[in-house]
């Protein structure tokens, strides 16, 4: 086989083989950012997650340029009935064949120092990082008039009234 044949043949497999590693097993769905008013310096995200993959993944960071900084929070009850929000170092199981819904009142994207005012009808870039599936970048709207029941333990959909976890 002649050193041109061979490249030829090296770049076709190369490229048919390249649909299998781009596809992720990561896919987000129903995704939508909000604030509780329009001088709020918090936010919050939620969405859904799913794994359409063979293995057990982990959704481990996050980040957007939109917030001095930006976590993985969820609802913690204190034992004396306050819902006490947290931010949760390990991150999200997201199992094989499974999903993970981040919604109201349980785990979510928080967004602390927001930059700018967040307006309905704005789009957020996030960026989710898992440990198998590495990094998913999602453009995320901003929904002020999502109804509270959508998923919601929280039905304001504000931060302000929870006791925050500062791990710094």
């Amino acid at each position: 086989m002649s050193f041109k044949t061979f490249t030829l043949a090296a770049l076709t497999a190369a490229t048919l083989a390249m649909p299998a590693f781009a596809d992720s097993v990561i896919s987000v769905s129903d995704a939508y950012a909000r604030v509780s008013t329009k001088m709020s310096k918090s936010g919050a995200a939620f969405m859904v997650i799913e794994n359409t993959g063979a293995e057990d993944d982990q959704l481990v960071g996050v980040s957007s340029d939109i917030a001095a900084r930006v976590e993985l929070h969820t609802h913690k009850d204190d034992g004396n009935g306050n819902m006490k929000m947290m931010h949760v170092e390990d991150g999200f199981a997201i199992p094989a064949g499974g999903k993970h819904m981040l919604k109201r009142g349980g785990d979510h994207v928080m967004f602390m120092g927001l930059k700018t005012g967040l307006d309905h009808g704005d789009s957020v870039t996030v960026t989710l990082s898992f440990e198998k599936a590495g990094d998913v970048t999602v453009e995320i709207p901003v929904d002020l008039d999502r109804k509270a029941d959508h998923g919601a333990m929280n039905p304001s959909g504000d931060h302000s009234g929870h006791k925050m976890k500062n791990d710094s």
